[in-house]
């Protein structure tokens, strides 16, 4: 969703501001085609204690509903009536990251300056490029900052490092860049000595960041596992309804949960193995299944519900590289081209294998 800058929508987090007394707006840069507003100086006041507001779009926000609607307007604010002196602090307009930032601060005087990151956090953005250097700078030149401090330092999180040329910065701007702490509840603790510690720059990913991850992943695929399992189910196949259901809700809930104590350095694999152990259950059930058809059939019915469940867990489980630490764009990159087409393979062969048996079972052999 885009939003003209000069006629900012009024931010939900914040309180109103006051009419800006001009504005015009001049290009970001050369070759784009975006404009960014000039004012006078003007900060939107905020403080550091956040309401109950401010948690339901958080819960929203995690359950992954409009999560596109969760930004800021970009621009400077205020935290607790700060000086000329005061820190300069920048982060992203994800209202998630605007809320840890200022939260953070609590009795901390500071200036906040919000880049306009299409409401993606400093990490993704960073990568994507829209918490980067042109942006900084533009938004550093549109808010008039250099009117409201004295100095030219800015903090900003390490996670935004990617995206940000320092050197580009100070030669276009005359700011120096200073990288925080991985976690913006550490800034108290590094503002007293300006010194990140190895374990204020330690990226983690423990259970509970990974428990974070199940509710919009879980939504985003409820819809269609309901209805592929109610189509299966109609057409009388219970229990292929059921064994679609489990393997999609394997590779969303159980894959964050078991994530390190799977083998294997790439998430596919750690699907395929996930699966196996998902899958035991049903192949079992079909080989020690009563009925007419012979051994050889069984085994092939176990064979679909491998092969099949083991396709469908993995590709799931690729979804997952873009929410933690453990990859890169080109291991992704890598990963999807080597990946998904032996799982293409797998799920056709499921599929053959499935209409193969069905039609001997017919013929009755």
């Amino acid at each position: 969703m885009s939003e003209d800058c000069c006629t900012p929508r009024r931010p939900r987090s914040v309180p109103p501001r006051r009419p800006e007394a001009s504005a015009c707006c001049a290009p970001r840069g050369v070759g784009d085609s975006e404009t960014v507003c000039r004012t006078e100086s003007i900060e939107r006041p905020t403080t550091s204690a956040l309401n109950l507001a401010n948690y339901w779009d958080h819960f929203v926000a995690r359950c992954g509903i409009n999560r596109d609607r969760r930004r800021i307007t970009p621009g400077l604010y205020s935290l607790d009536h700060p000086t000329p002196d005061s820190h300069v602090f920048v982060t992203a307009n994800y209202t998630l990251s605007f809320d840890a930032l200022r939260s953070a601060l609590p009795s901390v005087s500071a200036h906040l300056l919000v880049l306009d990151t299409k409401g993606i956090n400093v990490w993704c953005a960073a990568g994507k490029g829209t918490f980067g250097t042109d942006e900084l700078v533009n938004r550093i030149e549109a808010s008039g900052l250099r009117n409201v401090v004295r100095h030219r330092r800015l903090i900003l999180p390490q996670l935004g490092a990617a995206g940000v040329s320092a050197h580009e910065v100070r030669k276009r701007s005359g700011f120096e860049v200073e990288y925080g702490p991985v976690r913006a509840r550490d800034l108290p603790e590094y503002l007293k000595t300006r010194k990140a510690t190895p374990e204020m720059r330690r990226v983690r990913f423990n259970l509970a960041d990974r428990l974070i991850l199940i509710p919009v992943e879980l939504l985003g695929v409820l819809s269609p596992v309901l209805v592929i399992g109610a189509v299966l189910y109609a057409l009388g196949h219970p229990m292929v309804s059921l064994a679609a259901i489990v393997a999609i809700i394997a590779g969303v809930v159980f894959f964050p949960i078991l994530l390190p104590w799977l083998p294997t350095p790439n998430f596919a694999t750690k699907g395929f193995i996930l699966d196996a152990l998902v899958a035991i259950p049903f192949a079992w059930a079909q080989l020690v299944s009563k009925g007419e058809i012979g051994p050889l059939v069984r085994v092939g019915w176990a064979g679909v519900c491998f092969l099949a469940m083991s396709s469908v867990t993995a590709f799931v489980c690729l979804n997952f590289t873009g929410s933690t630490p453990f990859t890169s764009r080109t291991g992704v990159r890598r990963e999807i081209f080597t990946y998904v087409p032996v799982m293409a393979w797998m799920l056709g062969g499921a599929v053959v294998l499935a209409i193969a048996l069905s039609f001997l079972a017919h013929r009755g052999l």
